[in-house]
């Protein structure tokens, strides 16, 4: 899931997709729910490149609440 959100908040000449370096789940499990996530990448310019280009991500609504 983490990686469908990078290719869509990406450029079509950026691969941030391998800069994850770590993905972990938050919280406790409960069916039906949802857990955040927390992402750890390589480096800090492929944060803020991400998180100026979150966006893109308004008119998706599997994906509102990042």
């Amino acid at each position: 899931m983490v990686k469908t959100v990078i290719k869509q908040v990406q450029d079509s000449t950026q691969e941030f997709d391998q800069e994850v370096e770590e993905i972990i789940r938050l919280g406790r499990y409960s069916e039906g729910g949802r857990k955040p996530m927390k992402v750890k990448m390589k480096s800090q310019v492929a944060v803020e490149e991400i998180m100026a280009r979150k966006g893109k991500l308004t008119d998706d609504v599997d994906h509102q609440e990042i």
